[in-house]
């Protein structure tokens, strides 16, 4: 076994740098080994366009990836929530630590709540399924789309640029810092469904890595959290074939039965199309149209397994009601 230390590439911001360090903390103990960041500047880090016009999921990723692959770092530390569900050739996700809160904070100065926000409010998000949910929840303030980090967001409401914000719990609760001065309003997870991953970071190493290293990796994958993103990424993979509109998914799995709650929003937050079903994950595939007989004995077995075949159902359910319809 290896002495030398692990290298651990990571996106240079405030946020990912923290977060990246939680995890090499938690590898250098599993594999007895030194774990050292290595900082990646990504295009999305450089860019001040909007997701959106820099193509949304993967911005983050490419770069670190492409280090990842010419031997720069061993090992990478991604938000799940920035990564295609396409897997990329040569690498794999190999760990999915334990959740942070997956839900979404409203970050304001006077601690009204968002659907009492007065009409032209202003409150900042460049996530399309934000922007979405806030014409939704409040439709007389105004959604401006920004960019930047967490503290720069939080600073233009200090500063009354902005009245609000909209800002992941995870984020806040890794990056730390004090927020006494401002007020937080978390936005429940039934009417609010975040975006798929939300709350999970993604160990990724090579496909070829040592065993010793991917064994240590692997000692940091969390069951529940495999299962939760497993069944998320797979309603957003199957939607993402016929459907460019907003989607917020959360699933939860408690060890016994799935739950999976999924709305998609038309771009304006007029209309919306939601699914809310629970699964059980011990035997037989009740309640999911197009599965049964014909699943393999393995699947049955496999909560992880089922949750994928589970998000699929769900999206191809999605489509047939009308979902792509969303987008126009």
């Amino acid at each position: 076994m290896s002495d030398a230390p692990i290298r651990l590439g990571t996106r240079r911001s405030a946020l990912a740098t923290a977060q990246s360090q939680q995890v090499a903390d938690a590898l250098a103990a599993a594999s007895g080994r030194p774990v050292e960041l290595v900082l990646i500047t990504s295009e999305g880090d450089v860019s001040r366009a909007s997701l959106s016009e820099l193509g949304g999921r993967g911005v983050f990723a490419t770069r670190l990836r492409e280090a990842l692959l010419a031997g720069e770092c061993d090992v990478l530390v991604h938000s799940l929530k920035d990564l295609p569900t396409a897997p990329a050739p040569g690498l794999v996700i190999a760990a999915t630590p334990p959740r942070e809160d997956p839900r979404d904070v409203v970050v304001t100065r006077t601690g009204v709540p968002l659907h009492e926000l007065a009409p032209g409010s202003v409150v900042g998000t460049g996530s399309p399924r934000r922007i979405a949910q806030v014409r939704r929840r409040n439709p007389w303030v105004e959604v401006r789309d920004i960019r930047g980090n967490i503290d720069s967001r939080i600073g233009r409401v200090r500063l009354g640029e902005l009245d609000a914000v909209i800002l992941a719990a995870a984020g806040l609760a890794r990056l730390g810092g004090s927020l006494h001065d401002l007020h937080l309003e978390p936005l429940g997870l039934a009417e609010w469904p975040t975006a798929p991953g939300q709350g999970v970071l993604a160990v990724e190493i090579r496909e070829d890595a040592s065993a010793d290293l991917a064994d240590a990796v692997a000692a940091l994958d969390d069951r529940r959290a495999r299962v939760e993103i497993t069944a998320e990424r797979a309603v957003l993979a199957g939607l993402d074939s016929g459907c460019q509109a907003p989607v917020g998914v959360h699933a939860e799995f408690d060890g016994h039965e799935l739950r999976v709650r999924t709305v998609v929003y038309a771009p304006g937050g007029g209309d919306r199309i939601g699914d809310d079903r629970a699964i059980p994950l011990i035997s037989g595939y009740a309640g999911e149209k197009g599965s049964g007989d014909g699943a393999d004995a393995a699947d049955r077995a496999d909560p992880v397994a089922r949750a994928e075949r589970t998000g699929t159902v769900i999206a191809r359910d999605l489509l047939d009601r009308g979902a792509a319809g969303l987008a126009t």
